[in-house]
């Protein structure tokens, strides 16, 4: 048997050839019906670089994008109902040319659902304001409409979407906002499937911050008095007068109220109380369901000593005021002490309206949320 030998010193050998690769491209969608006009639209390419990409709609117009070596991607939505083609080619490290091709259709609404916010931009709010989200017609997938909601923070906060009704998805943090905090909200449902064929309409955006302060009522309808803390420091302690305990429509709603809207001058009418038009000033709304503080120099015998008033909290003109200029939209009013808690809806069936979300314990907001993680 012959033995192995090595090749003697200083023979050649050949040289080892490495094919060049061809291009691969990915394209997404390259086909199908009933695509969301949201995206993804992109187009990948391995083992060469993409030369063009267009995609465009059955009349002719290019969508806009941005190309790189490896890469397209749309840079706007797409819209509804419409036919969309691609074109375009990579070439392959072999020097070969390959095409960018398909076509794709976006789905067809049944209908088209609108969202509206309850933040604007560049506003600033209180300490208690929480996030609302109203949609133009109930939501069926909510856990899908949810993910497309984001609320990001400047300070970390722990935070949580709840559904408080078929329309509305309310956001609050789990405490009341910290001061100087900036909150960019983004509802990004634009393609997004509500469920029974609805889709969202329009994506909605807002910047906001919370105020350089807490400030905080706390107004007992035991003792009758109004406190206001900045910070955690009393500022003033006010008489006041509540509502009548002794008639159910008349009583003050105990648990967290939150400022929604001021008004130097406003006219009061409660029709089933038989009165109308009755003029009060420095009026500060905490409550849908009709409680105000307000001021009422008619009842200042019986501030600090009776609770006479229809629910809303009673001051002299004097200390109103001042709660009236220290205040914004969004401050929380603590009440406690009586025998009926602000909730979803009142023994009368009237709902507090827009934001009763802190009676809420936490376990109890976050049972309400759609996630499905």
């Amino acid at each position: 048997m012959a033995a192995c030998s090595a090749a003697p010193e200083g023979t050649p050998t050949a040289p080892v050839t490495q094919e060049k690769a061809k291009a691969a491209v990915t394209v997404t969608p390259a086909s199908g019906e009933g695509i969301s006009p949201a995206g993804p639209f992109e187009v990948g390419v391995t083992g060469g670089a993409l030369t063009a990409v267009t995609l465009t709609n059955a009349e002719g117009k290019a969508v806009q994008g941005e190309l790189t070596a490896g890469r397209w991607v749309a840079t706007e939505d797409l819209g509804y109902d419409k036919a969309y083609a691609w074109s375009g080619s990579a070439k392959g490290e072999d020097g070969a040319e390959v095409p960018v091709s398909g076509s794709f259709r976006t789905v067809k609404p049944a209908k088209l659902t609108s969202a509206k916010l309850n933040v604007g931009d560049d506003q600033t709010y209180g300490v208690a304001m929480p996030v609302k989200v109203t949609f133009s017609a109930p939501v069926q997938d909510k856990a899908s409409v949810q993910k497309a909601m984001t609320v990001k923070t400047s300070v970390a906060t722990e935070g949580a979407w709840a559904w408080l009704s078929d329309t509305e998805a309310h956001w609050r943090p789990r405490e009341y906002w910290k001061p100087n905090t900036e909150v960019r909200l983004d509802v990004d449902v634009y393609g997004v499937p509500f469920g029974g064929g609805a889709y969202g309409k329009a994506d909605m955006h807002a910047e906001f911050k919370i105020a350089d302060r807490a400030l905080v009522a706390k107004a007992n309808t035991q003792t009758k008095r109004f406190e206001i803390y900045r910070d955690g420091v009393l500022l003033h302690d006010f008489p006041a007068s509540y509502g009548k305990e002794s008639v159910p429509g008349r009583v003050s709603r105990s648990g967290i109220h939150v400022v929604q809207q001021k008004e130097a001058s406003r006219l009061m009418t409660n029709r089933a109380f038989n009165y109308e038009n009755i003029p009060v000033t420095w009026a500060v709304l905490i409550s849908q369901n009709g409680e105000f503080v307000h001021e009422n120099n008619g009842t200042i015998d019986k501030q600090g000593r009776e609770n006479v008033s229809h629910g809303c909290a009673n001051l002299s003109g004097d200390n109103a005021k001042v709660f009236y200029d220290l205040t914004m939209v969004g401050d929380p009013v603590e009440v406690t002490g009586s025998t009926i808690q602000l909730g979803a809806a009142d023994p009368a069936g009237v709902a507090p309206g827009d934001y009763w979300e802190w009676t809420m314990d936490w376990a109890t907001w976050t049972s309400k949320s759609a996630a499905t993680n």
